[in-house]
């Protein structure tokens, strides 16, 4: 038996209790499952868990920040499993994450689809003003309604720029339908950088993050990335993003913007596949790292 594989079930495999009280930590992790609109891949329902799981095998000292990210507390709450009816999961998570936000806590929720980003995103624009968002994804989800439901994963910054009014900046898109083009030429609260005219650059970042307020929700679908690195997800669109230019852009928002709470969604778990499951873990560590950076203990002042 390896020796990670005694560690804690909680994201990072932290075994010391002064980084994982919910009393004393700064983060959040909130892992969902849910999968009850997917379209074509399955496998979201158990990625969040797989994600922690995976975690629990990261070197917690990261290296680009000279770090020791955990640190700065890092709780795992239960996961919130699925309720009945998307109507259902939506009005039950939208209440869980009131309730968590009251605790003045960073949380950053691990899916399961994306179309659980939506009630913790409505959550978030009513504690902090000025918000905005950053979506990295290969689709621009904006349809009105997908498969008979205003709550699917293909619908979810539909309620974000046009319900919600949310101004949002979408990253490495690369799949639209014909409505969603219509609705970008009516004038929605959104600009879209096209994969295409970024992929292999990071001439591009500045730009995106100087259209982003000043508090600022991420929400990385894994799909954003290019499948020759993250196979594993719902609808592998082919010309995402690589590993160091989405860290690239991460690094910069979180420089220049206040990151208010983030997620990763999309994870397909696929038994006995665990390199894109420890990639997300990775990324959403670097990107703690990146968030707190200020706050969180380096090695070279010890």
């Amino acid at each position: 038996m390896s020796q990670s594989a005694e560690l804690p079930m909680n994201f990072g495999g932290i075994d010391d209790e002064r980084y994982t009280h919910i009393d004393t930590a700064n983060v959040l992790v909130l892992p969902i499952s849910y999968e009850g609109t997917v379209s074509y891949g399955t496998g979201t329902g158990a990625g969040a868990m797989a994600i922690v799981n995976a975690s629990r095998n990261m070197e917690l000292y990261e290296e680009e920040t000279d770090a020791e990210v955990y640190k700065i507390g890092i709780h795992t709450l239960n996961e919130f499993g699925h309720r009945d009816t998307p109507e259902l999961m939506m009005e039950g998570l939208y209440a869980y994450i009131t309730k968590l936000l009251k605790l003045d806590k960073f949380v950053c929720m691990l899916g399961g689809e994306h179309s659980v980003s939506g009630p913790i995103i409505r959550a978030h624009n009513e504690k902090y003003d000025n918000l905005s968002v950053l979506q990295i994804d290969a689709h621009a989800d904006l349809r009105d309604t997908y498969d008979g439901t205003p709550h699917s994963h293909a619908s979810i910054m539909a309620r974000v720029v046009k319900d919600m009014r949310i101004p949002s900046v979408q990253v490495g898109i690369r799949s639209i339908s014909g409505e969603e083009a219509q609705l970008l030429k009516d004038g929605l609260p959104t600009k879209v950088f096209w994969a295409r005219d970024i992929v292999g650059r990071t001439d591009w970042i500045d730009e995106a993050i100087d259209g982003l307020t000043d508090n600022v929700y991420l929400t990385i679908d894994i799909d954003g990335l290019d499948p020759s690195i993250v196979p594993t997800t719902g609808t592998p669109e082919p010309g995402g993003l690589g590993w160091y230019e989405t860290l690239t852009l991460i690094r910069k928002l979180a420089e220049k913007k206040r990151v208010v709470g983030m997620d990763l969604v999309e994870y397909s778990y696929v038994e006995s596949f665990d390199s894109p499951a420890f990639l997300c873990a990775k990324l959403v560590y670097k990107s703690l790292g990146y968030i707190f950076r200020d706050i969180t203990p380096k090695l070279s002042d010890v």
